[in-house]
């Protein structure tokens, strides 16, 4: 594998671990479900990682690899190289490594393809899902561009439970002064450091609740961003005393968090903006209208992929701007697909915004499943059905909305759509769709069985 790193890469890395002092080179990769994994070796090790990979056993890590094909070898991807901030290395968050880390050792951070001892990508591997979608893309004439808006909670712990900060009361965009927008700070900051372009920060709708804006960028690379934010978040929090959370719904009655994900396609050959037409209805071009309708098509498949906790589907009710149907429009933010109103320079802004995913998701498996779908309706020159841009929850309630389709609305039915998708089954490969429905299948029934407070406080005194 040597041989395929870029030298000129591998001789600018190597050049960062000496003038940066790093002991440590923590090699990351990413479960089915969307865990981060971790394998550390000293920085002494890293040149033979480089040559011959690192190996590990994958039949350990839940829903990830067969007991027949356990040896796996994780090979860095020099491109995801860099060093950790101070507020974010192992000593700084684990009393217990602490002891054994002197407080000024330097850890960086690599994300690995995961490869078979024959040195071909593990199919089981996530990043190599992505990766095969982007190459079928590309076989296409596109790049697919993403750019997440990713919204979590901060929290502390009172009496027991999660509860908001005392003094974060705000609500969409309130300027603020307290310990929250201090923190939030602290984390655009850190991450901007790991190369993470954040175009802005902004508290959201519910107390506690906050956006993070990525800038656009190419999907694997925004995929990797994503991964490496939930534990960068998550670790500036509890510097603070806080909890960073992406659960979709923390809390009954107030707005969820999502994973809004703006796409375009853009042109190999002209660099253009495929998604734009200036004559086209809503700026869009045909190649945008069939993506988008792929994306329809594939809705209901594709859900338990981009919102796949029980959780999830407490988010995917109406009168939270999040969306219930399979419909797409431009102001109307409960459509599953809105179509952003382009800024200035429509040839960059003309895009599509996917609204059904929430944090909780593999960003890898995420994108892969819409980067397909989108491509199976321009394969298949999908038409695209007439926008909705009234609010569905204002109309009359006799007026009939029959011909839509809702979104699932429970993790099982998202289970027996993604076992009805057969484009959705072959994008994830057999051995990541067994995995995650199994996994997912467990998790289902297990709720399904257990029996909840609000059961309870509903029909106890009454039966």
């Amino acid at each position: 594998m040597a041989e395929q790193q870029d030298q000129a890469l591998v001789s600018q890395v190597m050049e960062t671990i000496e003038k940066e002092h790093v002991r440590f080179v923590n090699l990351e990769f990413t479960d089915v479900v969307g865990m981060a994994k971790c394998v550390t070796i000293p920085v002494e090790q890293f040149p033979d990682c480089l040559e011959r990979g690192k190996w590990f056993d994958g039949s350990s890590i839940e829903a990830f690899a067969r007991v027949a094909e356990s040896d796996m070898y994780l090979f860095p991807d020099l491109r995801t190289f860099t060093v950790l901030p101070v507020h974010v290395r192992p000593q700084a968050l684990n009393r217990e490594i602490a002891d054994q880390l002197d407080a000024g050792d330097v850890v960086a951070r690599v994300i690995c393809n995961v490869m078979t001892p024959d040195g071909e990508p593990f199919e089981g591997d996530p990043r190599a899902t992505l990766l095969r979608s982007l190459e079928l893309a590309e076989s296409m004439g596109y790049r697919f561009q993403v750019a997440p808006e990713l919204e979590f909670f901060l929290l502390r712990f009172e009496d027991g439970g999660p509860t908001p900060l005392p003094h974060d009361r705000g609500g969409y965009f309130d300027l603020s002064t307290d310990l929250a927008a201090t923190v939030r700070r602290q984390m655009v900051q850190a991450l901007q450091q790991m190369g993470i372009v954040i175009e802005a920060s902004h508290h959201e709708v519910a107390a506690g609740q906050h956006e993070l804006d990525f800038q656009a960028g190419d999907a694997l690379y925004i995929a990797d961003s994503l991964m490496t934010a939930k534990y960068v978040l998550k670790a500036i929090a509890a510097q603070h005393g806080l909890y960073a959370t992406f659960l979709p719904k923390p809390f009954y009655n107030v707005s969820g968090s999502g994973l809004h994900t703006h796409q375009q396609l853009i042109d190999v050959r002209t660099g253009k903006n495929a998604f734009f037409d200036e004559h086209g209805e809503y700026g869009l071009s045909e190649v945008g209208c069939h993506f988008l309708a792929g994306q329809l098509a594939h809705a209901r498949g594709m859900c338990a992929i981009v919102a796949p906790l029980v959780n999830s589907y407490k988010r995917l009710v109406p009168g939270y701007e999040a969306p219930v149907y399979v419909n797409w429009g431009r102001v109307n933010r409960e459509a599953l697909i809105r179509v952003p109103r382009p800024g200035k320079d429509p040839q960059h802004s003309a895009r599509i915004e996917l609204r059904s995913c929430d944090p909780s998701c593999n960003p890898y498996l995420a994108l892969a499943v819409m980067l397909r779908a989108g491509l199976d309706g321009i394969q298949h020159r999908m038409p695209l059905p007439p926008a909705m841009d009234e609010s569905l929850f204002l109309r009359d309630e006799e007026e009939p909305i029959s011909r839509l389709s809702r979104l699932p609305a429970t993790l099982g039915e998202a289970l027996d759509d993604l076992r009805q998708d057969s484009l959705i089954r072959d994008t994830l490969g057999d051995l990541i769709y067994e995995g995650f429905l199994e996994a997912k299948s467990i998790e289902w029934n297990e709720y399904r069985k257990h029996v909840h407070p609000w059961e309870l406080e509903r029909y106890l005194p009454i039966f």
